[in-house]
């Protein structure tokens, strides 16, 4: 019997150092929060760890399980996603700040559907267009199946009032299509429709409108819809180059809703200062980079796909979050992979990097 090679230590490395510095980050920003609305300092930080160890146990896992096997059960697993996100429309469906995107079972468990959807897409687009590999020039039998799990998946978030969920998993999924070999002319075709679809999205919602206003000129608006905005740049500003020290950050102090979560990269800088924030994306480029090289070495393409859309998610959502805490979008609420505050979110990333860590055995990698 052939010996197993070992996984990518640098993408696992990367990986482990983040929900580190996450779960740091986590307790240093949610601790003003946790201390004034649960009367417990420590709240952010338990769940947060008990997440990261459900996290860990789910990477070793899927580390360890073939992900050919995915591929059959590719179906039942996007199935499976989705009737979790219809779960958000049944009383189990919990509203928290106006959006109503959270599943609550029993007393103390919820989980975020949205997550769960994602990779779930994932996983059947990459197996359906591995199976068609011969069709995907065609509309018909290509273009059109591969649009359907698009505007399934997105459609089902986008109905729960989150758009920029929605708007992350398309680009992850039409990544997909372009790694499949999608000829450039439908993307053509599509990038009208997409912009039209973002408009009738933002005015069609009014405070979506009034977020895009207030990105324009957020210090104008900065005690309304800009307030987000100003905040986290002050915080970034303030940090300088070394920080203002681990624990010292003043915009934690209620001037920033949820520090942990939306806006916890500018809790980073503030605290950490430029050298730390750019210690946080040279890690994530590290998983980028080995993400994007594991996808170029697998020989199956289920395998690159798969490879392709995890590493498209991180990257894509990744982007998001840096350009919202920099003001460089309109303010919207979007996690920073494996260091925001988040079970669902975290374990399920931890368990997408154990799916490339399963892939990377398959590839002739260099593992230095």
């Amino acid at each position: 019997m052939a010996r197993k090679r070992a996984s990518d230590f640098t993408l696992l490395i990367s990986t482990i150092l983040l929900v580190f510095i996450g779960i740091i980050m986590v307790f240093s920003s949610s601790w003003p929060d946790a201390l004034h609305k649960l009367k417990d300092g420590y709240y952010f930080l338990r769940k947060q760890l008990i997440a990261s160890f459900l996290g860990l146990i789910t990477l070793v896992f899927f580390m360890n399980f073939n992900y050919k096997k995915l591929n059959k059960i590719a179906l039942p697993i996007f199935i499976m996603s989705l009737l979790s996100g219809l779960l958000i429309f049944t009383p189990l469906g919990t509203e928290f700040h106006g959006a109503k995107r959270w599943v609550k079972v029993g007393e103390s468990f919820t989980f975020m559907p949205s997550d769960i959807i994602k990779l779930g897409a994932i996983i059947y687009l990459s197996s359906l267009l591995a199976k068609k590999k011969d069709d995907i020039e065609s509309f018909w039998k290509g273009i059109v199946p591969s649009l359907i799990i698009i505007g399934l998946s997105c459609g089902l978030i986008f109905l729960q009032r989150d758009f920029s969920t929605s708007f992350t998993l398309a680009l992850t999924l039409l990544s997909i299509m372009f790694v499949a070999g999608t000829k450039m002319i439908y993307f053509g075709g599509l990038v009208p429709i997409g912009v039209l679809g973002v408009y009738k999205a933002i005015s069609g919602e009014e405070f979506r409108s009034l977020r895009v206003k207030a990105f324009l000129d957020p210090f104008e608006h900065k005690l309304g819809y800009g307030w987000q905005a100003v905040q986290s740049l002050y915080a970034l500003g303030s940090g300088g180059l070394f920080g203002l020290g681990l624990g010292k950050s003043r915009q934690k102090f209620f001037y920033i809703p949820e520090p942990y979560n939306d806006f916890i990269f500018s809790i980073i800088g503030e605290e950490l200062g430029f050298l730390g924030s750019l210690t946080v994306i040279m890690l994530f480029l590290l998983i980028i980079w080995r993400g994007i090289k594991i996808a170029l070495n697998i020989e199956d393409l289920f395998g690159c796909l798969l490879a392709s859309g995890i590493t498209a998610l991180i990257t894509v959502q990744t982007l998001i979050h840096l350009a919202v805490v920099t003001s460089s979008v309109p303010t919207t609420g979007i996690p920073l992979p494996l260091v925001s505050y988040g079970g669902t979110s975290l374990i399920l990333y931890m368990g997408s990097i154990g799916i490339l860590l399963n892939i990377s055995r398959h590839t002739e990698l260099d593992r230095s």
